[in-house]
């Protein structure tokens, strides 16, 4: 089990890393990522009687990425569009109020159907395609290794096309 005085040490090596990560979730603001980092190390602190023999690096990014979806709950709001993820329509494509609505209701089928994926597909898609980050990271994040995360990402990828192309025949 890590000991109290090398929580020092661990915070002075894995800080940076942690940082970057949590601003690349965080995008432009620093704030809440320099709040994450702490609240990360308060959580690693705290939680010390769970940390057994894994890799430290991973379990302190695991304890980051909680924190930051916690603080998405709270926030309750969603910054990625349907068409942002598929990559399919152009901006000029839609304007307007109606498209407002369209776009509302591309985001809420799109959330749907990643809410429906089993936990570690959904997890995969959020870091790797939500949040860009690497694949390394990624499976870091989750405690697994490359490859297995990138076959959770292709079956999740798998499914949501799938699910989009019910869809669009459905229309």
């Amino acid at each position: 089990m890590m000991k109290h005085n090398t929580l020092e040490s661990v915070y002075r090596k894995y800080m940076p890393d942690l940082y970057r990560y949590l601003r690349t979730l965080c995008g432009d603001d620093v704030g809440a990522a320099e709040d994450l980092v702490q609240e990360t190390f308060y959580r690693a602190y705290l939680h010390l009687e769970n940390y057994k023999d894994e890799k430290v690096k991973p379990w302190l990014f695991r304890v980051a990425y909680n924190a930051f979806i916690d603080m998405k709950r709270k926030e309750k709001r969603s910054t990625v569009s349907s068409e942002e993820f598929f990559h399919r329509l152009p901006e000029d494509d839609r304007k307007g109020p109606e498209s407002v609505v369209l776009q509302k209701e591309d985001h809420d089928v799109l959330m749907a159907w990643i809410a429906q994926l089993p936990e570690l597909q959904k997890q995969a898609l959020v870091l790797y395609d939500l949040h860009q980050l690497t694949y390394q990271e990624s499976a870091d994040v989750m405690g697994i290794t490359l490859s297995h995360f990138k076959i959770l990402l292709f079956r999740a990828r798998q499914q949501l096309r799938k699910n989009k192309e019910r869809n669009d025949q459905d229309d």
